[in-house]
C-alpha cells in the first residue's frame, strides 16, 4: 500500500486545498509540502529495494475479465523520476508560496498542482498501459487547469485550450496504439510488453502501433510539428512552468518512449520517426529561442529544443544513446527549473519579462543575477556544470552514429550547441549594460525562501557537473539497468577524458555560440527583430487556429444542412431511420418471418386499447388543451404500469407508478409558464393543401414507427430464447446478492456500476434543470395571475396559498395532507427496508417521499413549505452519491473488486437475526439521489414562481404576505 499511497496521497490532498478558505495562504502551502515531504521520504524508503534490481508491484482487481488490473510497479526509472516529480514539485511549492499573489485564488492553484502531480506519478508508476493512458489524460486535463489558472486573461484561456485539444488528442492516438499492443501480445501488462519486443517488432501491425504511440509521445513532449502549444502554455503562472515544463508533463512523452524502448526501439522506423522528428524539433526549436524577446517564452523554445535532443538520442536506437537522453532528462529538469524559477522572479520584481526593456540588473538582483547566469551555463553546456557532461555524450553518440561516412548529425548537433549558446547569452545579456530606468517596479532582491529552491537547483548543477560519479551516476546507473537490462553499456561520466573529437565539439559550440550572438547583436539588431528570420511562417499557432476554424465552419455547415430548431424535422428523421434501417437489415418481403400470435386475452388487449386511444388523444388534444393532454399521456403511463404487473413484473409496475406520478407533477407545473394559445380571431381557417400533405406524412410516418416498435417488441418477447443470463440472476441472487428480490438485488449488486452510473446521470440532469430554470423567464403573456386566479367574487382569490391552507377553503385538506407527510415516509421506509426480498427498494421509496413533499407544496406554497422543511436538495444529491462511492470504495479497500456486496449477520435483542448487505448502504445512496433529484426540479419551479410575480425590493414571509406566495404555483 506504500506505493498507491504515493499516487493517492496528492489527490487526497488536492481535495482538502480546494475546500480550503480563500485567504488560507500558509494553510495551503503547509497542506501541499507536507503531501510533498510525505511523498519523497515514501519514495526514498524504497531505494533500499529497488536499488538490488527487484520491480515492486501492488495490484489491486480492476477490471479481471478483460485482463485489466490496477497495477502499480516500481523498477530504477519509475523510482527515479518518482524521485525527480516530488523534488521539483517540493521546490515549486516553496516558490509558489511567496510568488503567488495575496489575490490569487492560492486554494485552487495548490489544489490543481497537486492534482497533477498524482497525475504524474500515476503515468511514472502504472504497470498498466491502458491505467498509464487514463494518467495520461489526467495530466492533460490538470495542467490545461494549470495554464489558464488566470482564466481571466485571454492569453491564458488560449494557451490552456490549445495545449488541451493538442496533448488530449495526442493521448486518444497513446489509447489506440496501446490497443494495438495488447492485441498484439495479448496483454497490457507493462511486463508481458516490455519482454515481448521481438513479437511486437515483427507483427505486421507494428508500424500502427508504432506511428499511433509515436503521436501521443511527441505532442505531449511539444515535438515537431506539435511543438506550437508550449510557447502559448507560457501563460501560466511561473510556478506552473517551472513544474510543468522542466521535471513533469513535457517530460512524460519522453519517459514513455524510453520505457517502451525494448518492446519498440530498434527498427529503421522508429529511428526515422522518433530519431527524424526529435533533430528537427532541437534545431527548430533552439533557432527560434535566440529571436525571442519574451524571457519565459526564449525559456519554452530552449525547452523544446532540448526535448528535441532527448528524442533525438531515444530515436538513435543506442544503449548509450539511451543513457545519454535519461542523463540529460535528468539535468535539465534542474537547470530548466532553475531558470524559470529566476525567471518569475525577475517578472515578479520588476513587473515585465521584455529583455528589450530589462537591462543591467544585476545592479539591482546581484545573487538572482549570479544564479541565473550559472542555470545558464548549464544549459549552454559550459564546462564544470550538468549539462555539458549531457551534452558532450551527445556529441559522441552523434558522430558514432554518423560513423566517418556520414556527418549529418554531427553536423546537426554541433548547430544545435551553437545555437543553446547564443540564446543562453541573449537570455543573461539582462544582467549587464546600463540599469533600465523606464521599469513598472523598482525591482530588489526576493525573499529568502523564494530564492532558495533557484539556489538548491542550481547547486545541483555545480555538484553533478563537478562530481557526477558520486552525486548522480548511481541514480543514473538504476534507470539505465531497469530500462536496458542485459543490454546496459559500460559508461563514465568523468568530467574529463582527454582530447577528443566529442570535446572539440564543445568548444566549437561555445566559441561558434559567441561569435554568433556577437554578429547578431551588431549587425541584425535583434531587439528589433520582430519576425524569427527564415522560419517565420512555420507558425504552427496559426495553423492549429485556421484547423480548429475550418472545423467549427464545417460543423457550422452540417447543422444547418442537418440540423434544425423544430422538434418536428429531427422526430421525421428518427422515424424514418427506425423504418429503414430493419427493412435494410430483413432483406426482402419474401424473407420475413410471420410471427404467430398466441396466447391472446382479450382484457389485456383492451386494456391496450385503452392506453392506445389515450395516447391518440393526447396527441390531438396537446393543440388544444395541454391539461387534458397531460391528463390523458398519464393514463397511458397507468396502461404502461398495469401491463407490467399483468406480466408479473411489480417491481416495474410499482416503479412506472411512481415515476408517472411525479413526472405529471412536475410537468403540470411547468405547463403553468408556456404562453397561452393563441386563438384565430376570425374563426376556424381551412388550412392549404401544404398542411394537409405535411400532416398525412407525418401521421403515416408515426403510424408505422409505431407499429414497427410494436413488432419488434413482439418478436423479441415470443421469440424462444434458448441461452439466457436470467437463470444465473436467480440462482445467484440470494446466495451471490443477500436478498431474494432478484431486481432490487441486480441493480445495487450484480449490475451496481450501472447504477451508479444512472444516477451519476440523474444528478447532473437535476443540476442541469435547476441551472436552466434559474435563468428561465417567462413570455410576459404568461408572467401575470392566471385567469381563475383574478375572479374577484371568490374571497380565496384575495388569499395567500398558505392562508389559504392555514384558514381558509382549504383548511381541512392540509391538515390531512400535512399529516400525509410523515405517514408517506413511513411508507417510503417500508418499501426501502424490504426492497432487498420484496419489491420496493431505494429508486421506489425516494419516489414516495419525493411525492409527499410535493403535495406540501403544491397545497400551502413555497415559502410555507421551505420556511418550515430545510429541504437542502443539493446536499441530497451529493449525500447520495457520496454514499454509493464509498460502498464501492469499501469493497475496494477490502481487497474485492469495486461495489461487491458483504452481507453481515447480525443478531439483535427482541428482533433476532438480522441480515445487513452492504448493498443496503448503496440503496440509500440511490434513495436519496432520487429525493434530492425530484426536489430540485420541483424547487427550481417553485423559486420560478417566486421570481416571476415579485416586485423589486420586495421581501417575502411565511405567512404569506409578499408578492409572490399570493400567487399559485
Amino acid at each position: 500500500m506504500l506505493v498507491l499511497s504515493l499516487v493517492l496521497i496528492p489527490f487526497l490532498g488536492s481535495a482538502i486545498a480546494a475546500v480550503l478558505p480563500q485567504r488560507a495562504r500558509n494553510s495551503e502551502f503547509w497542506l501541499a509540502a507536507a503531501v510533498c515531504v510525505y511523498a519523497l521520504v515514501a519514495a526514498a524508503s524504497l531505494y533500499a529495494e529497488v536499488a538490488t534490481g527487484a520491480v515492486l508491484r501492488e495490484e489491486f482487481a480492476w477490471l479481471p475479465a478483460q485482463g485489466l488490473d490496477f497495477v502499480l510497479r516500481v523498477d530504477g526509472l519509475a523510482w527515479v523520476f518518482t524521485m525527480l516529480v516530488l523534488a521539483i514539485g517540493l521546490l515549486v511549492v516553496l516558490y509558489a508560496r511567496y510568488y503567488m499573489s495575496p489575490e490569487d485564488p492560492v486554494p485552487r492553484f495548490f489544489s490543481f498542482l497537486m492534482a497533477f502531480m498524482g497525475s504524474m506519478l500515476g503515468v511514472v508508476l502504472s504497470g498498466n498501459l491502458v491505467q498509464l493512458v487514463v494518467f495520461w489524460e489526467l495530466t492533460s486535463l490538470t495542467s490545461f487547469l494549470l495554464i489558464g489558472y488566470w482564466h481571466h486573461r485571454a492569453d491564458a484561456r488560449r494557451g490552456a485550450r490549445m495545449a488541451f485539444t493538442v496533448t488530449a488528442t495526442g493521448g486518444l492516438c497513446l489509447l489506440a496504439g496501446v490497443l494495438v499492443l495488447g492485441y498484439i501480445t495479448g496483454s497490457y501488462d507493462l511486463d508481458i510488453v516490455l519482454a515481448a519486443g521481438d513479437q511486437i517488432r515483427g507483427h505486421d501491425l507494428y508500424p500502427a502501433a508504432l506511428a499511433l504511440i509515436a503521436l501521443g509521445a511527441l505532442t505531449k513532449s511539444a515535438q515537431f510539428p506539435f511543438h506550437f502549444w508550449l510557447p502559448h502554455a507560457m501563460a501560466a503562472p511561473t510556478p506552473v512552468s517551472a513544474f510543468l515544463h522542466s521535471a513533469t508533463m513535457v517530460k512524460a512523452g519522453v519517459f514513455l518512449l524510453v520505457r517502451l524502448w525494448p518492446a519498440l526501439s530498434g527498427t529503421p522506423e522508429w529511428f526515422w520517426i522518433i530519431g527524424g522528428a526529435g533533430a528537427m524539433t532541437l534545431l527548430v526549436g533552439a533557432f527560434i529561442a535566440i529571436f525571442q524577446h519574451d524571457l519565459k517564452g526564449l525559456l519554452a523554445y530552449s525547452t523544446i529544443s532540448h526535448l528535441g535532443l532527448i528524442t533525438l538520442l531515444i530515436g538513435m536506437g543506442t544503449p548509450l544513446a539511451v543513457v545519454a537522453a535519461i542523463f540529460h532528462i535528468l539535468n535539465h529538469a534542474t537547470f530548466k527549473a532553475s531558470l524559470f524559477m529566476a525567471a518569475g522572479i525577475i517578472d515578479h520584481e520588476t513587473g515585465i519579462r521584455d529583455m528589450r526593456i530589462l537591462r543591467g540588473l544585476r545592479r539591482k538582483l546581484p545573487v538572482t543575477a549570479v544564479l541565473a547566469i550559472c542555470a545558464s551555463a548549464a544549459m549552454a553546456g559550459v564546462p564544470l556544470f550538468n549539462g555539458f557532461l549531457s551534452k558532450e555524450m551527445f556529441f559522441a553518440e552523434a558522430f558514432s552514429h554518423g560513423g566517418g561516412q556520414d556527418w549529418g548529425l554531427s553536423a546537426m548537433a554541433l548547430a544545435m550547441g551553437i545555437f543553446s549558446v547564443t540564446y543562453s547569452l541573449r537570455f543573461i545579456s539582462i544582467f549587464f549594460g546600463e540599469f533600465s530606468k523606464d521599469l513598472p517596479r523598482d525591482p530588489h532582491e526576493p525573499p529568502r525562501w523564494m530564492r532558495l529552491p533557484v539556489e538548491l537547483l542550481v547547486l545541483a548543477c555545480l555538484v553533478v557537473g563537478v562530481a557526477p560519479g558520486v552525486s548522480i551516476e548511481p541514480l543514473l546507473h538504476l534507470a539505465v539497468v531497469a530500462t536496458l537490462g542485459e543490454d546496459a553499456p559500460a559508461y563514465d561520466l568523468a568530467v574529463w577524458h582527454g582530447f577528443n573529437l566529442p570535446l572539440l565539439m564543445s568548444v566549437c559550440a561555445l566559441v561558434g555560440g559567441m561569435l554568433l550572438y556577437g554578429v547578431l547583436r551588431r549587425h541584425f539588431d535583434l531587439a528589433r527583430r520582430e519576425r524569427v528570420p527564415l522560419l517565420h511562417r512555420l507558425n504552427g499557432a496559426q495553423a492549429y487556429e485556421t484547423t480548429m476554424l475550418q472545423l467549427t465552419r464545417g460543423a457550422e455547415w452540417l447543422l444547418r444542412r442537418v440540423g434544425t430548431r423544430r422538434l418536428q424535422p429531427q422526430l421525421m428523421l428518427m422515424m424514418l431511420a427506425l423504418l429503414l434501417i430493419p427493412l435494410l437489415l430483413a432483406g426482402a418481403p419474401p424473407a420475413w418471418t410471420v410471427i404467430p400470435v398466441r396466447g391472446f386475452d382479450p382484457i389485456f388487449a383492451g386494456m391496450w386499447l385503452i392506453g392506445a386511444g389515450c395516447a391518440l388523444a393526447a396527441a390531438w388534444m396537446a393543440k388544444y388543451h395541454r391539461l387534458a393532454a397531460l391528463a390523458l399521456v398519464g393514463g397511458t403511463g397507468i396502461v404502461t404500469a398495469a401491463t407490467f404487473l399483468w406480466l408479473s413484473a411489480p417491481d416495474l409496475a410499482l416503479t412506472q407508478l411512481m415515476v408517472e406520478t411525479v413526472t405529471t407533477v412536475l410537468i403540470l407545473l411547468g405547463l403553468r409558464w408556456l404562453p397561452p394559445r393563441i386563438e384565430s380571431i376570425a374563426g376556424p381557417v381551412q388550412p392549404p393543401w401544404q398542411v394537409w400533405t405535411r400532416r398525412t406524412r407525418d401521421l403515416a410516418l408515426a403510424v408505422g414507427g409505431g407499429l414497427a416498435l410494436a413488432a419488434l417488441t413482439h418478436a423479441v418477447l415470443v421469440h424462444p430464447a434458448s441461452d439466457t443470463i436470467a437463470d444465473f440472476f436467480l440462482l445467484n441472487a440470494l446466495g451471490g446478492g443477500g436478498g431474494s428480490n432478484v431486481v432490487n438485488v441486480l441493480l445495487v449488486d450484480f449490475r451496481s456500476f450501472d447504477t451508479l452510473g444512472e444516477i451519476t446521470v440523474l444528478a447532473v440532469v437535476a443540476l442541469t434543470v435547476y441551472a436552466l430554470l434559474r435563468r428561465f423567464r417567462p413570455a410576459p403573456e404568461s408572467a401575470g395571475i392566471p385567469p381563475q386566479q383574478r375572479f374577484e367574487g371568490d374571497p380565496a382569490s384575495r388569499q395567500s396559498p398558505a392562508e389559504q391552507a392555514g384558514s381558509g377553503y382549504l383548511l381541512v385538506p392540509g391538515i390531512y395532507l400535512r399529516l400525509l407527510l410523515p405517514f408517506m415516509g413511513v411508507i417510503a421506509v417500508y418499501f426501502f427496508m424490504r426492497g432487498h426480498n420484496l419489491p420496493g427498494g431505494g429508486f421506489v421509496a425516494g419516489l414516495i417521499f419525493a411525492v409527499a413533499i410535493l403535495v406540501q407544496y403544491m397545497l400551502a406554497g413555497t415559502v410555507w413549505v421551505e420556511s418550515r422543511l430545510n429541504l437542502r436538495p443539493h446536499r441530497w444529491l451529493g449525500f447520495g452519491l457520496l454514499l454509493a462511492c464509498t460502498t464501492g470504495l469499501g469493497a475496494w479497500w477490502f481487497g474485492h473488486p469495486f461495489l461487491t456486496t458483504h452481507t453481515a449477520h447480525v443478531e439483535w435483542p427482541l428482533v433476532g437475526e438480522l441480515h445487513l448487505p452492504s448493498a443496503f448502504v448503496f440503496d440509500l445512496g440511490v434513495f436519496a439521489v432520487v429525493v434530492g433529484t425530484t426536489m430540485l426540479m420541483l424547487v427550481a419551479l417553485a423559486h420560478q414562481s417566486l421570481r416571476a410575480h415579485r416586485h423589486p425590493g420586495e421581501d417575502l414571509t411565511a405567512d404569506g404576505q409578499g408578492g409572490a406566495e399570493g400567487r399559485r404555483i
